[in-house]
């Protein structure tokens, strides 16, 4: 059977009375069991420590003064005997006395050759148990002294009233600090665990800060609180994503859906028409191809599963391969390309390199004046090259440069042709330059046109082999 889960709030209050119930049922059983088993150590050591000082006094002239004092202080009761008779005798009359009639211990003491000897007798007048110490000062002198090693009646009777109030304190300790740790540890993770649980319902604008001052739980708080800006991105992005992928795949479906239904209807008999509707839908087909591969790689750098694989190789073989591609531009509609080719070695991941450069150039072919000019620089510097790609546009206003990086940005000022954009080329430039830590940026002013930058670091063929 599955055991009933309880909260931790609960689970403190019970911890802390139980463990509460254990100290004192722990502090009852010494007093029960033991405290005459200690009242007996302690006074027997104490007696000793007592006794050990007594040969240094014995030669002081106020050997007797001292004896009173040390019966005083110490609530025992001390005799001196000299030839048999009593020379003196400490006026405490307490439980720890031996009067006439339980004196047998004396004799014994000394008829026996020991210096030292500790007796256990029952005294007779008040029915207890008391230890002696018996001690031979010179051949003619013997000290006794003698204290009862069983506690009171009244002393006991006071320290259990003691622990009674001592017990009552514990219980009330225990319950006040049972209330501050389920207000400062109990309370907040359960707030947490109530704001995890929204989560997973969907709600991922909580929050997990509380007024805490425990460091663990503040930590605790913080990467919750992290994990739920990444979920809220994260859904973002998907929303983003539907709503925008949905846009750009219905405009070129649609196209493609209309263009065929026409040739299928309308142009199959006229053979120009037919190519011209054909053409469109390649055009587009490609287009809609072409937007899929970039979803596909945007989508593969944000969860970081593309590896940086570098390697040195000529950076202007690259750019001049790149440009090979546009030859049908620069013939059929007049383009051009400003770059003076410059041999130089860099030391970069090739694929994504090439990446970048086309995803700029398109976007410099896009946005560029009327004059179709787009420019490309490349200049060394002391360990890195500068690749700069430039158009005469229009510029892009200093409110917009911020967010021109987005996925599917639409800046303000409309570019004049669409021939190779699908809208996510300059995100998955950000996100391969920021990945590999490049430093990119974006140079613009108004009606004169926008410059993109990034650096690579520089290459040997050293590093090649």
């Amino acid at each position: 059977m599955k055991a009933t889960k309880k909260s931790l709030h609960r689970k403190i209050w019970v911890f802390f009375f139980f463990f509460s119930l254990f100290i004192l049922a722990s502090l009852w059983l010494v007093e029960v069991l033991f405290f005459d088993t200690y009242y007996e150590i302690h006074k027997s050591s104490e007696l000793k420590s007592i006794v050990a000082k007594i040969p240094a006094l014995y030669d002081k002239e106020n050997f007797y003064e001292e004896l009173d004092t040390l019966a005083y202080d110490e609530g025992i009761c001390i005799a001196v005997e000299r030839n048999g008779l009593q020379a003196y005798h400490s006026m405490s009359f307490n439980r720890g006395c031996i009067f006439k009639g339980s004196e047998l211990y004396r004799k014994d003491f000394v008829e026996s050759e020991e210096k030292q000897k500790a007796y256990r007798i029952e005294n007779e007048k008040y029915h207890n148990e008391v230890l002696i110490y018996a001690i031979k000062l010179d051949a003619y002198t013997q000290a006794y002294f003698s204290v009862s090693i069983e506690p009171l009646d009244s002393a006991t009777h006071l320290l259990r009233k003691q622990l009674s109030l001592i017990s009552i304190l514990v219980m009330a300790l225990s319950v006040l600090v049972s209330f501050y740790l389920s207000k400062n540890i109990a309370k907040p993770i359960e707030k947490m665990s109530e704001k995890a649980l929204s989560m997973t319902n969907g709600d991922y604008h909580v929050t997990f800060q509380s007024n805490t001052d425990i460091k663990e739980i503040q930590n605790l708080e913080n990467s919750l609180d992290e994990m739920s800006q990444e979920f809220l991105k994260t859904e973002e992005l998907r929303r983003d994503l539907m709503a925008n992928v949905s846009h750009d795949l219905k405009t070129p479906l649609t196209m493609i859906k209309a263009y065929a239904e026409m040739v299928r209807d309308l142009t199959y008999k006229d053979k120009k028409k037919r190519t011209e509707n054909l053409n469109v839908i390649i055009s587009e087909s490609e287009r809609l191809n072409a937007l899929v591969d970039d979803i596909l790689t945007l989508s593969s750098m944000q969860s970081e599963t593309i590896p940086l694989e570098n390697q040195v190789f000529s950076l202007n073989d690259m750019i001049l391969s790149i440009l090979e591609r546009y030859q049908v531009l620069l013939k059929e509609e007049g383009y051009q390309f400003l770059y003076e080719a410059k041999e130089v070695l860099v030391l970069a991941d090739r694929k994504r390199t090439e990446q970048v450069i086309y995803n700029l150039l398109n976007n410099a072919i896009n946005y560029t004046g009327d004059d179709k000019i787009v420019k490309i620089r490349v200049t060394e510097k002391e360990t890195t090259v500068l690749v700069e790609i430039e158009d005469t546009g229009e510029g892009i206003p200093p409110s917009e440069l911020k967010n021109i990086w987005n996925k599917y940005y639409h800046s303000s000022k409309k570019h004049k042709r669409n021939k190779v954009g699908t809208g996510l080329g300059l995100a998955i430039v950000k996100n391969i330059l920021e990945g590999y830590q490049l430093p990119y940026g974006v140079k613009s002013l108004p009606q004169q046109g926008t410059i993109f930058y990034f650096e690579l670091k520089k290459g040997s063929t050293q590093e090649n082999k």
